[in-house]
């Protein structure tokens, strides 16, 4: 977790102004990692009381593009929001339950793999998805 100094000393490093607001949210992300925008919008609310959908989307929105929040959506699932920038990890995700995990880059350094054919990109990052079942819900009273 994050202090407020903390916080503040990263938005202003990403020249962003600190506000209420972008506090709360990114103070959310921290402490909520892999959490979708109705879990940060109820996170931020009870650090502000009231605070607008569109403020916090706003929010994350300009929090992605200063590198401070890394947002990524599995296929068939909402968009989820973690602080953990700066790295080529990736996620396991629970096929039952939806949890979250992050795992390290697969091999090497980033890219992490390397394409077939890289049809003349330059490649900058590989994005995998690990699909599975999480251990609680591996277990026999989970019903599988």
């Amino acid at each position: 977790m994050q202090s407020r100094e903390e916080i503040e000393r990263s938005l202003r490093g990403a020249a962003l102004r600190v506000t209420a607001p972008r506090r709360a949210v990114l103070s959310a992300v921290h402490e909520h990692p892999h959490s979708d925008t109705e879990t940060l919008i109820a996170a931020t609310r009870e650090r502000l009381g009231s605070v607008s959908h569109q403020a916090v989307y706003d929010v994350l929105r300009v929090l992605t593009d200063a590198g401070l929040v890394r947002r990524f959506q599995p296929a068939g699932s909402v968009a989820r929001y973690e602080a953990r920038v700066g790295d080529n990890h990736h996620h396991l995700v629970c096929r039952s339950c939806g949890t979250v995990s992050d795992v390290d880059c697969a091999v090497g350094q980033m890219p992490c793999l390397t394409a077939a054919d890289d049809a003349g990109f330059e490649i900058h990052e590989a994005e995998v998805v690990y699909w599975g079942l999480c251990p609680a819900c591996r277990t026999p009273s989970a019903g599988r």
